[in-house]
């Protein structure tokens, strides 16, 4: 599992995937990921063999019942990658629906 993986899963939701922020141009429905860190690591012989990777993938809409929501769950399940759904909120400001997930997986590096 890489992260273009991630990236090449969530384009099934939506063509409007974008790696840490949407251009400016950008109008919605659309979907920002980002890698934020590491979980855990597991090593041997004195080197990272496995580093879990964590990050979240945020959706913005302006349509109630959106399928997308649905089809970007699909997709994380495909992948058969750890994931959580951890908030949905209304941007007040831009009057999106904002639904955000975390995951975690592991990628070999030794």
């Amino acid at each position: 599992m890489t992260l273009a993986d991630l990236r090449d899963a969530l384009l099934a939701a939506t063509t409007k995937v974008y790696h840490f922020a949407p251009p400016e141009s950008v109008t919605g429905p659309y979907i920002v990921w980002a890698e934020d860190g590491q979980a855990n690591a597991s090593h041997g012989n004195n080197q990272m063999t496995v580093q879990v990777l964590t990050g979240t993938v945020d959706y913005f809409t302006k349509t109630e019942f959106d399928p997308n929501f649905d089809a970007i769950q699909a997709a994380l399940n495909a992948l058969k990658i750890a994931w959580r759904l951890n908030s949905i909120q209304y941007e007040e400001a831009t009057k999106f629906l904002h639904y955000e997930w975390v995951w975690a997986f592991p990628q070999g590096v030794g």
